[in-house]
């Protein structure tokens, strides 16, 4: 499982990086955690406001910084 995590380095952005490597940490689970701060990459996305969460290529989250509960239940659903 691949995770992304779409943003430029703002302070939500961060967030949510640390948020998601903590929520995969506490699901034990073999996945790779990228922060993309490319904006153009990130455009390619569609997303209109970061930070933005993508997982194998899927964008499940945009534009809110949810909570570590949140994100463990968002990659519970998105799992193959």
């Amino acid at each position: 499982m691949e995770i992304k995590v779409l943003g430029t380095g703002c302070s939500n952005c961060k967030t949510l990086e640390k948020s998601t490597r903590q929520a995969v940490e506490e699901l034990d689970l073999d996945a790779q955690v990228v922060k993309e701060e490319d904006i153009v990459k990130i455009m390619s996305y569609g997303i209109m406001r970061t930070p933005g969460l993508v997982i194998d290529e899927k964008v499940v989250m945009s534009g809110r910084v949810p909570s570590v509960n949140e994100i463990k239940e968002i990659i519970e659903s998105n799992r193959s």
